[in-house]
């Protein structure tokens, strides 16, 4: 899965699907022989397929579009048992991996954001470079982002753009939203850019003035950054001792709860009088990236999307997991679900 903010194709723009970071990943993993790995976003197959080239290592993939599932099967058939696919979304890793019958894991790669073959697909509303209904659901179900444009306020709306899509003129966007639809819907991806563009104007700017309301509104429909934080807790129990996992984001808010979560499970709560350092939870984590790898120039020229991109990888330790929170690791958000029930 290949998007960043930094790429004025981001949102809309037509590329091939070219996995990025793909083969530092699978060093970072260290895949082995009877090594058996999850492939947290599977995609077109990019990241599973390059951990199948080793002889006897497993697969198993995981994606929440049933599109990419089902592309998926000339994969598996060639893999020869070698590779499983489930559809769901990788915030139920632990749920997939006991559907195949497995407890432990060697390692676990995900490759976030949303993929070239999702962006150049009209009918699924993540880009505006063709119209096309303002879908935007990775999984089909669910609240559509026509849905949060038509039923969120205007205050809301503005949180939204501005926190997921680091949108400085997120309010404005959020007054014109509001006003616009009282005279007509808003729910294809032309309409929702031009207006976008209307009230957050380029003046010079190399990105699409509707790329970070694209973003942002695409995050919050499919709770990507709670789905990471669960994914994340998820890997910690999977892991085997000394397993790998692997993270590639292509968004700072993203990358932020990869490297908080990973530095909070890679060091010790310090002792204290209610604490005592005898009874402190051992790391879970050790981290093998001190900064996070990015692509190389080839990278970023085969793939102009990839330029955003951040490599982190751990080990896992043979420590307990630690308590599965992760509100300290989220944004304060409205509510989806709110939402959409909320306003008729």
């Amino acid at each position: 899965m290949m998007t960043g903010s930094d790429s004025n194709a981001v949102a809309g723009g037509l590329a091939r699907h070219v996995p990025v970071l793909v083969h530092r990943a699978v060093r970072w993993l260290n895949v082995h022989d009877g090594g058996l790995y999850i492939d947290a976003t599977f995609g077109a197959g990019g990241f599973s397929r390059a951990i199948l080239a080793t002889a006897g290592a497993r697969v198993i993939g995981i994606d929440r579009d049933r599109s990419a599932i089902e592309h998926g099967g000339g994969l598996r058939a060639n893999a020869q048992g070698r590779l499983e696919l489930i559809e769901d979304c990788f915030s139920n890793l632990q749920r997939a991996a006991e559907t195949c019958g497995v407890a432990a894991v060697d390692g676990i790669v995900f490759d976030l954001g949303v993929s070239s073959m999702q962006l150049d697909e009209a009918a699924r509303g993540f880009s505006f470079r063709f119209d096309g209904p303002l879908d935007m659901r990775m999984g089909h179900e669910g609240p559509s982002a026509s849905d949060v444009v038509a039923r969120a306020s205007e205050r809301e709306l503005a949180a939204i753009i501005a926190i997921l899509g680091e949108e400085r003129h997120a309010r404005a966007i959020a007054r014109a939203i509001v006003r616009a639809r009282t005279e007509h819907p808003i729910d294809s991806t032309r309409t929702l850019a031009e207006l976008v563009a209307r009230a957050a104007p380029a003046r010079g700017m190399a990105l699409h003035p509707a790329t970070r309301t694209f973003q942002a509104l695409r995050i919050f429909v499919n709770d990507e950054l709670a789905e990471l934080a669960h994914g994340l807790v998820a890997a910690e129990r999977l892991l085997k001792p000394s397993g790998r996992l692997v993270v590639i984001s292509f968004h700072s808010l993203e990358d932020r709860i990869v490297k908080t979560f990973l530095a909070e499970r890679s060091r010790a709560p310090a002792a204290s009088r209610h604490r005592p350092l005898a009874v402190s939870p051992a790391p879970t984590f050790r981290v093998l990236t001190r900064r996070p790898e990015t692509p190389d120039e080839a990278e970023i020229a085969a793939n102009p999307r990839a330029r955003s991109a951040k490599l982190r990888a751990a080990e896992r330790t043979d420590a307990p997991e630690m308590p599965a929170t992760i509100e300290t690791l989220l944004p304060r958000l409205p509510m989806l679900s709110d939402i959409v029930r909320g306003r008729p």
